[in-house]
């Protein structure tokens, strides 16, 4: 009788009722485990992408302001492509130079959005897009706070001149190509965290 008892009681024994919670725990566990390790590398390219374009912006405008800044342009393909110092007031390609404090909050805006979504980021893309966005935006910005003729105000140091263009730096660069990829995710449907919509 014990024996039997025994049997049928083992279903609804604190032990037969614990075994399968635990086993969903540990499978919940796994999930979780899974997924944090893959958005924090996407974080990672994000932050790597952003500093290598910053870096790339930094250096090449130091050079240019030391070796190119009142000298003559510096002919790379003819006249359809030079390197030509200039120090732009306005935004990218030297629009609105009558609003340079109100391109320095844009561009501090942008920074903060970009640090917000990175939380929700799952996408490779994504992030490639969005670092070069944050290293253009940071290059630039950087030209705003530190450079004449003063603290929010600075000149950003432009220097690639194609003939018929406007000049323009390795940020602005960054910036344009992140936008274009952006707008290319988009129209494919896919979204920062990783999932694909179709409307």
């Amino acid at each position: 009788m014990a024996e039997a008892e025994r049997i049928i009681g083992t279903p609804d024994s604190p032990e037969g009722a614990g075994a399968e919670p635990e086993q969903s725990s540990s499978t919940d566990g796994r999930d979780s485990a899974g997924t944090r390790p893959r958005g924090k590398r996407r974080i990672a390219v994000l932050f790597a992408v952003a500093a290598f374009a910053y870096a790339l912006d930094l250096i090449s405008k130091m050079i240019v302001v030391a070796k190119l800044e009142h000298h003559e342009p510096i002919e790379i393909i003819g006249d359809w492509l030079k390197f030509e110092a200039i120090r732009n007031a306005g935004a990218a390609f030297g629009f609105g130079e009558a609003f340079t404090v109100i391109f320095t909050v844009i561009a501090a805006a942008v920074i903060v959005v970009i640090a917000r979504l990175a939380r929700k980021l799952y996408s490779l893309p994504w992030a490639i897009a969005l670092g070069l966005l944050l290293g253009g935006a940071l290059g630039n910005l950087t030209d705003r706070i530190f450079r004449s003729p003063g603290v929010f105000e600075g000149a950003v140091v432009d220097f690639i001149a194609p003939k018929h263009f406007a000049v323009f730096n390795l940020a602005d660069s960054a910036i344009v190509c992140g936008g274009i990829l952006i707008v290319l995710l988009s129209f494919k449907g896919l979204d920062p965290d990783g999932t694909v919509h179709k409307d």
